[in-house]
């Protein structure tokens, strides 16, 4: 039985959970993108490390930890074809979305449409940036410790852009809210 809480009396415990871990994350993500100009590890950890290096090796594992387990989440039963309608084959719906975006329209929040497969690809992006993090960590000192901190900078780029289309895709949806 749920306990009646205001607004938040018609959201799903697993709802809740989704909304903390996305806000978690977003902080998160915001704090490793916008501290990374400090960070300075190539190869390995530096044999010195600052405040920064060691945020940004926490921050990271705890950004990877709760990608994985956001995903676990939002994916479950029929609603990873929200996140990812491209590979239950849904395609229709993004086609129609990103046809009403040309003509001036505001795509739908949920479902698997355009604003979904955005959401997807950002959630894969956070995934990959992290997983790569951590693999530089694993595999630092080595030669390959360049090659996997090479894929986590293209990483958060892609990361950066799909977050930056997030926020837009987002504005746009509170100011359709606003009109009406």
């Amino acid at each position: 039985m749920r306990k009646q809480q205001g607004a938040a009396s018609n959201l799903s415990r697993r709802e809740i959970i989704d909304a903390r871990l996305h806000s978690l994350l977003a902080v998160l993500a915001l704090w490793l993108i916008a501290t990374s100009p400090w960070v300075s590890m190539f190869r390995r950890f530096p044999a010195e490390p600052g405040f920064f290096d060691y945020a940004h090796v926490v921050a990271g594992g705890l950004a990877l930890l709760g990608a994985v387990v956001y995903f676990v989440t939002v994916t479950q039963a029929a609603r990873w074809k929200w996140f990812f309608p491209w590979a239950a084959g849904e395609t229709g719906a993004m086609a129609r979305d990103l046809t009403g975006v040309l003509q001036g329209r505001v795509p739908a929040a949920d479902g698997p449409g355009l604003y979904g497969a955005i959401k997807g690809l950002l959630l894969l992006a956070l995934l990959a940036t992290a997983l790569t993090g951590a693999a530089w960590y694993v595999a630092q000192g080595s030669h390959a410790a360049i090659t996997f901190r090479d894929w986590h900078t293209a990483a958060v780029r892609v990361l950066i852009i799909l977050l930056l289309v997030h926020v837009a895709a987002v504005a746009s949806h509170l100011v359709e809210l606003l009109r009406d």
